[in-house]
């Protein structure tokens, strides 16, 4: 026991928890425990907008695997916090949010800044603690902390502002880490014997295998059993595309390849998945999901075990664990598979190698409208590029150990196509959240997790428009990364519903803006623009040198045509019904 202030008690506990960095906006909410970060060692990342906080703390959890901590003011400060933190939600990031709170001497009385912060994150947290008295302050922090990690999501802190001070006599905890098992020994051996008798083993290596740090034991299963491995929905670096068996994403805009393979499976291993029901949405015109397939899932979390697909065998375990157990069992059995090893691997390569060469030839989308988009851009002035040629030349260009945040949108989504990593922790995306405006702060906060790697953002103009701020973040606190803008002047995915649905009359969908790459120099970074489809490489590179070799951030800013693809959702869409006089038209 020590005599300390919960302000000391507060930043202990994050010591403890070997929090280095911290995102978010000063305030006099915390400003006592602030004042002493820095002797602690703690670095507060003074950001634009809390939002943008909170999502640099869910990249820098994404890429470190520690927790990703943000804070902010008490009421409008915190409040501005929730959509980010419902991002880190459906990402399992351990983000630990701390919300100061007003007085308790003033609560309910409805002074400055106050606001009921516990119910705003109830939905999107897997715990929240409310110091409820000065002397808990240590206890409740290193809970959350500890919470955020077994439960793998985001945790709230809340913190009544008087209670940073006064005198207490406390112990500050250690951190407590559970360890996770393979799951148990019955569905492990049901598992087994499914695998075993399996002809066309399928795996889809989902995002507790990068959680796990299990891509080597996913790899050692899927080569035990020569199966195919498809990455789950913006898991794309769930397992790496040099080696023979990876096969590509599933989901929207995902790989033909993957979908035709697992089309075919008779027991599919959804190793670390929930199998989300955006993830395994027909595409490109296939229902892929496979009917009459043995579905085996793991997940840590049981509630996930045959949530959103029928299964056979559910294991409730690690996904590094539960592989390693899985092929330990299959490692000197005789597997039905082995037969059919070598024809399997030439379908694999022949399905992949068809799917690269389409690729090569999509080089627009050919639907009418885009058709008619493209014939009315060649006749303006100036030059505009096919999304699906730029996305091509950029993943050619990508630089080794690349991390990759993607934005939600028409060309952020096609590009679920052309991502491709060696190594985990390297793509970040909103997951189920969807919510705009999210690539560029990730990125940030990556980039602060892992300063030697190359950070890059893709954002298209309506969520760049909602980011583009944090620009100032990264040229006043040294934190270099590139952001790719597609500068297409519109609201992509949601306009290909007024096309197809409202006879193209479109509301609200048109975007005129100014140069990004201009707006990107007026705030100090640097900023280029690229019209040419064959300086579209050179730029990224030149962007990537920027960052990395001499610390500036760089906007690139790629003018694109306003072709679509695929409608991105349909859900509760349908064809218009008009019966008053003056909507007769509009059908």
């Amino acid at each position: 026991m020590a005599r300390m202030t919960p302000s000391e008690a507060f930043v202990e506990t994050m010591v403890a928890n070997d929090v280095t960095d911290m995102f978010g906006i000063m305030g006099s909410a915390f400003m006592d425990a602030m004042d002493i970060f820095a002797p602690a060692g703690i670095r507060l990342i003074p950001v634009v907008h809390e939002q943008g906080a909170t999502h640099m703390a869910d990249g820098y959890a994404r890429v470190s695997g520690r927790h990703g901590v943000t804070i902010g003011q008490n009421g409008p400060g915190i409040s501005n916090c929730v959509t980010a933190v419902a991002a880190a939600y459906w990402a399992h990031s351990p983000v630990v949010v701390v919300t100061p709170e007003a007085g308790t001497m003033g609560i309910g009385l409805g002074g400055f800044q106050e606001a009921n912060q516990l119910p705003m994150f109830q939905e999107f947290t897997k715990y929240q603690g409310h110091v409820c008295n000065p002397a808990r302050m240590a206890e409740f922090t290193a809970r959350c902390f500890d919470r955020a990690m077994s439960e793998m999501g985001p945790t709230q802190l809340n913190i009544p502002r008087d209670y940073f001070y006064g005198d207490i006599d406390i112990e500050i905890p250690q951190p407590q880490r559970l360890e996770r098992g393979p799951g148990g020994e019955n569905s492990l051996n049901h598992a087994a014997d499914l695998l075993a008798e399996a002809a066309f083993p399928v795996i889809i290596s989902g995002g507790g295998v990068v959680m796990a740090d299990a891509v080597d034991a996913c790899k050692e299963l899927a080569e035990r059993l020569g199966a195919p491995v498809v990455n789950s929905y913006l898991h794309n670096d769930s397992f790496p595309a040099s080696h023979p068996l990876w096969c590509g994403p599933l989901g929207y805009q995902g790989s033909k390849a993957a979908m035709k393979l697992i089309a075919k499976a008779d027991v599919v291993l959804a190793l670390g998945s929930r199998l989300g029901p955006f993830g395994t949405l027909p595409q490109h015109g296939m229902d892929y999901w496979p009917k009459n397939a043995k579905i085996i899932q793991v997940d840590a979390d049981h509630k996930m075990l045959g949530l959103v697909k029928k299964i056979s065998v559910g294991i409730c375990g690690d996904a590094g664990a539960a592989a390693k157990a899985l092929t330990a069992r299959l490692r000197d059995r005789n597997l039905a598979c082995d037969a059919t090893r070598d024809a399997r691997g030439a379908e694999v390569q022949q399905e992949k190698q068809a799917w690269e060469k389409e690729l090569d030839e999509w080089t627009h989308e050919k639907d009418s409208f885009s058709l008619d988009m493209i014939a009315e851009q060649q006749a303006e002035p100036g030059n505009y590029l096919h999304p699906r040629q730029v996305l091509r030349e950029l993943e050619k260009a990508m630089p080794a150990d690349v991390m990759v945040s993607t934005d939600i949108g028409n060309i952020n989504s096609v590009a679920n196509s052309y991502l491709r990593f060696e190594r985990p922790r390297s793509f970040f995306a909103a997951m189920s959240w969807g919510n705009c405006g999210y690539a560029f702060p990730t990125i940030i906060g990556a980039k602060v997790a892992a300063p030697d790697r190359p950070a890059i953002a893709y954002a298209g103009d309506g969520a760049w428009g909602m980011s583009m701020q944090e620009t100032l973040t990264c040229v006043r606190h040294d934190i270099p990364v590139t952001a790719v803008v597609f500068h297409n002047r519109q609201w992509g995915a949601e306009k290909k519903n007024q096309v197809d649905f409202y006879n193209r009359r479109f509301a609200a969908a048109e975007l005129e803006n100014e140069s990004w790459a201009k707006i990107a120099q007026a705030m100090g970074a640097e900023g280029i623009r690229v019209d040419r489809l064959e300086d579209v490489g050179e730029a990224l590179n030149r962007a990537v040198d920027l960052q990395m070799n001499q610390g500036k951030t760089c906007v690139l800013e790629i003018m694109c045509t306003r072709e679509l693809g695929d409608p991105f959702r349909r859900d509760a869409l349908s064809q218009p019904v008009r019966y008053l006089e003056k909507y007769k038209d509009y059908v």
